[in-house]
């Protein structure tokens, strides 16, 4: 940048050759005495250093030299000042460069610096040179700042004592902008600090001196391959037209401009670059959330993300990744890997499998398969040493040795690598499966992961798998899981949305279309809210699966708000290791409330809500089924509910605190209340009546209470005589207990109605 390239405008002052009525002994404003006729200057022609100079007998204090020519100072522009002198007789001054600086309109402007640094004379004969730099701006170099100034008059002056006698060459002044271009352009090379940029030599040292040295400015990397051996931090923001290559263990910190396009333009790989950005989010780089720029990072084989920064293996502070999408390509990369091996399961330690053959190549994260084992059971832990395996959830019925079948799925984001990683959201995220991966593999440990606002789309096998306890708290916040089976009836589909392990599930406002279930969840405490899940298909009358499926009988669960859609919710023990009821806890701690239950085209036999002990004794204690909406399109259910009696039943005889009220049904054959306000009409008179509760009755349990009989109309002997009488009542009646004995005092006939219950409610 030069002006008077750029502008054509002149800098330079005329020579003394041109003449010395422009160059003045004063300050240089029209009107002042000039060397021209002052006496106290001279034109030399000929000097052996100087090509025509100005002779000056020193008579004041402060001797001035100042051309007359109005110099302008433009903003940005830095004009450099040079003069050089020498001595010639007489008593030896100081020089300095000096100036008269104008206000816009001619007059002086007050309160800026006018002189440079003094330079003392000190050798007749040596032509000393003597210089200084005048800018509007404050920068180091700046001599003199004239902030405000429009132009002015620059010279030299001539300090200390009078009678000596100089001769001065013709002054030099120049636009010196491009000492200060860099500082302008608020840029910094790092070949400037020692980088060499040949993708061998660490440039480490380098970088952060130019950091160091940029001081707000942007440091520029320029084309070639910058070798990092050493953690770098950068404080600065940085430009990449070069590339980055580091150590895998070595940390690339992006302060200033820490997103994924930074990192991509630094390690132009988009798998490296994320870890690289993921690397540095865990470690101190002032950011909880790296921002992926709305960019699709393509992935070949799963994302380890523990590997990314493998010095931590524990984190808990909240860190967020968000706005991108990760996609599956290739094919290879995506295999699963299955082992078949020899376990032995004992009750007592109930999840674990010992000597297990083959163990070295049973990978932590397998789901486990086998006779008696329930489902969404994966490998938590593996010790080769011990032959031990240490499971998510114990084993229903697998005591003793049998082969086990371990599948690896593999997964877009594995977390399986930390030992605990806590705090941790997606959010704004599509994991695109594609068919070839599944979506998230969750830590073995830690506390409330998140995913929210996001999308799991067409996984292979599973969309979010819990191999451990790092479900601790999950929380799903509307997002969608979209299936990669849609045009599969739902007995031959595979794959599953997702399963918890452990306690304070938070599953809200979520969409999942057309899987094999919706969830397995094994934990406790969960809250299930706003969501939609809907598994038909187009078979006409075609099987359903369960959609949620809970495998803890005491879950302590609200499911309500939701849509279930041509599925149903499945309540089993299936992850006990003796599932006989015992000391625990039986089936209860279940509310399902203001849900939408509705489906299509099914068989008669489906059923919304099914309770499956997998061992006998069991009761329960503690439903809640109320104001939800139960319809059917194109051919009637007989009921709602059920109990499914593969491996048991249930004791109706110890139902307690069972509540079927409020609830619609459409499309509903036999419709369910519990207690059930039924009537009963005799038309010949007798002294005991039998009513049939069934099939009103939730899971066509026993009659055990009768609250109330109200005769409805009059009571009347055969003789059709008025009777107003009360009566007693049998419950438990028949060979099913399904019936009510009315007992009166005499034989009657009428209608009475009555209120029934299946369960105490005390």
């Amino acid at each position: 940048m030069n002006k008077a390239i750029t502008d054509g405008i002149v800098f330079m002052p005329l020579p003394y050759s041109a003449g010395l009525g422009v160059w003045s002994s004063g300050d240089g404003t029209p009107g002042s005495d000039t060397y021209a006729v002052s006496g106290t200057g001279v034109f030399v022609a000929a000097d052996q250093d100087f090509a025509g100079c100005l002779e000056i007998q020193k008579t004041d204090s402060v001797a001035k030299l100042r051309y007359m020519g109005e110099t302008p100072v433009l903003p940005g522009c830095y004009l450099k000042i040079t003069a050089r002198i020498k001595a010639v007789a007489g008593p030896l001054p100081a020089v300095r460069i000096a100036g008269y600086a104008a206000a816009p309109g001619g007059a002086h402007l007050n309160g800026v610096t006018e002189v440079g640094q003094s330079t003392q004379l000190t050798t007749y004969g040596e032509v000393v040179e003597v210089s200084a730099i005048v800018a509007s701006g404050d920068r180091n170099g700046v001599d003199m700042v004239w902030a405000g100034a429009s132009y002015g008059h620059f010279g030299i002056d001539l300090t200390g004592p009078t009678g000596g006698l100089v001769r001065v060459d013709d002054i030099v002044i120049e636009d010196a902008t491009a000492v200060f271009l860099r500082d302008m352009m608020a840029m910094v090379d790092v070949r400037d600090y020692g980088a060499l940029g040949d993708g061998t030599s660490d440039d480490s040292l380098a970088f952060e001196a130019a950091d160091a040295a940029a001081n707000g400015r942007e440091v520029l990397v320029p084309a070639g391959v910058y070798y990092l051996g050493q953690d770098v931090t950068m404080e600065n923001k940085v430009r990449f037209e070069g590339t980055i290559t580091q150590p895998s263990v070595k940390r690339f910190i992006l302060q200033k401009c820490y997103d994924y396009d930074s990192y991509l333009a630094a390690f132009e790989d988009e798998t490296l670059a994320f870890k690289k950005a993921f690397q540095a989010l865990l470690n101190y780089a002032d950011h909880e959330s790296l921002d992926l720029c709305g960019r699709r990072i393509g992935l070949s084989e799963p994302m380890d993300m523990q590997s990314c920064d493998p010095t931590r293996t524990v984190f808990a502070t909240r860190r967020v990744i968000r706005n991108g999408q990760f996609e599956a390509t290739g094919t290879t990369g995506w295999d699963t890997d299955t082992v078949t091996s020899q376990g032995t399961y004992s009750t007592s330690n109930p999840t674990r499998l010992s000597n297990v053959v083959n163990i070295a190549n049973v990978q932590v994260g397998s789901l486990v398969t086998g006779t008696g084992v329930g489902r969404e059971v994966y490998v938590s832990d593996v010790s080769v040493g011990q032959q031990r395996v240490t499971l998510s959830q114990p084993l229903f019925d697998a005591a003793g040795t049998q082969t086990f079948t371990f599948t690896r799925f593999k997964y877009a984001l594995d977390f399986s690598g930390y030992d605990s990683l806590g705090k941790f959201i997606l959010d704004d995220i599509e994991l695109q499966c594609n068919g070839k991966s599944s979506g998230i593999l969750l830590p073995p440990d830690g506390v409330n992961f998140q995913i929210r606002d996001s999308y799991i789309t067409k996984p292979k096998n599973r969309g979010i798998t819990s191999h451990a306890r790092g479900c601790q708290g999950l929380m799903i916040d509307r997002t969608q899981f979209l299936s990669n089976e849609t045009s599969l009836n739902v007995q031959d589909r595979i794959s599953i949305a997702f399963n918890s392990n452990a306690n304070d599930l938070k599953l809200r406002d979520n969409r999942v279309m057309k899987f094999k279930h919706f969830c397995v969840i094994a934990g406790l405490t969960s809250i299930i809210s706003g969501n939609h899940w809907f598994h038909g298909d187009t078979a006409t009358e075609g099987v359903r699966k369960g959609g949620i499926i809970f495998t803890s009988p005491n879950p302590a669960t609200i499911v309500t708000g939701n849509y279930i859609d041509n599925n149903f919710i499945e309540w089993t023990n299936e992850h006990s290791q003796e599932p006989a009821l015992g000391s625990q806890f039986s089936f209860g701690g279940m509310t399902i409330t203001g849900n939408v239950f509705f489906a299509k085209d099914v068989g008669d036999w489906f059923k919304f809500i099914v309770v499956k002990p997998y061992g006998p004794g069991h009761f329960i204690h503690g439903l809640s089924v109320i104001s939800n909406v139960f319809r059917t399109a194109n051919g009637f259910i007989n009921r709602v509910e059920k109990v499914d009696t593969t491996f048991a039943d249930l004791n109706y005889n110890r139902m307690r605190a069972v509540s079927f009220v409020g609830n619609t049904f459409h499309g509903v054959q036999d419709e369910v209340h519990n207690p059930a306000y039924l009537t009963h009409t005799e038309n010949t008179a007798a002294s005991t009546w039998t009513a049939d509760t069934a099939p009103h009755l939730p899971f066509e349990a026993r009659a055990r209470f009768v609250d109330a009989v109200v005769p409805d109309g009059t009571l009347k002997t055969a003789g059709n005589a008025n009777r107003y009488l009360a009566c007693g009542t049998s419950t438990a009646q028949g060979s099913s207990g399904r019936q009510v004995d009315f007992h009166w005092p005499e034989p009657v006939k009428g209608t009475v109605r009555y209120t029934v219950r299946m369960d105490n409610p005390l």
